[in-house]
């Protein structure tokens, strides 16, 4: 896979099409990395944040001794989109399972997150450890499991979900709610040997609120 000159949507075909991205020219770097080494940032985010769909298809058949797949497959496309999308906000992953019916269900939520950590597990535990998509998996799935807390709790639902997180701190408007949930779900992270999550740490611990 080449970034094609920073061409987005190009890029996005050729994965789509089955690029490989872990794949290394003569000098042993992946397409990601030569796009970022010629500024093409848009496309080292295309590459980092993709997921092939038939990787989540997998978890919409029955496996091993199981007679129920562990992912509904009416809610494999509308959690691919969540998946694949770049845009990481809280609020806009809650406001795409809001405008998603069949994903806007604590029972269908359920099933997603449990998708995700297993999913976060297998990146994890693979001979090619991924990292950055094991933790991606896991804050959405952090953030499915508060969907949930809010469908159950709240008469406001996801639109409670949502003012809490965009609400600021009266003396600077800081999203206080926000920036804990965004912790909280890098504290939860399983994996405490990822250097991922070592340089998060370093990095947000000395930070306060």
């Amino acid at each position: 896979l080449l970034p094609n000159s920073g061409n987005k949507e190009i890029t996005w075909m050729m994965l789509e099409a089955g690029a490989e991205t872990d794949v290394v020219n003569s000098v042993g770097r992946t397409a990601a990395q030569m796009a970022a080494f010629v500024g093409k940032h848009d496309c080292v985010t295309i590459i980092n944040n993709f997921f092939p769909r038939e990787r989540l298809d997998y978890y919409t058949k029955p496996q091993g001794l199981d007679k129920e797949p562990k992912l509904p497959v009416k809610l494999a496309g509308p959690l691919h989109k969540i998946i694949t999308t770049t845009n990481m906000h809280p609020v806009k992953i809650v406001l795409l399972v809001k405008e998603n019916p069949l994903l806007a269900e604590v029972e269908a939520l359920q099933k997603c997150y449990r998708v995700l950590d297993l999913i976060c597990e297998k990146c994890m535990k693979q001979k090619d450890m991924n990292e950055v998509l094991a933790m991606k998996m896991h804050y959405i799935s952090c953030i499915f499991q508060k969907c949930v807390t809010f469908l159950k709790e709240r008469d406001d639902k996801l639109d409670g979900f949502i003012k809490n997180l965009l609400k600021g701190r009266d003396k600077d408007g800081f999203p206080v709610y926000q920036e804990k949930l965004i912790r909280e779900s890098i504290r939860k992270f399983p994996y405490c040997e990822a250097t991922l999550l070592q340089q998060l740490v370093r990095s947000i611990a000395p930070v306060e609120l």
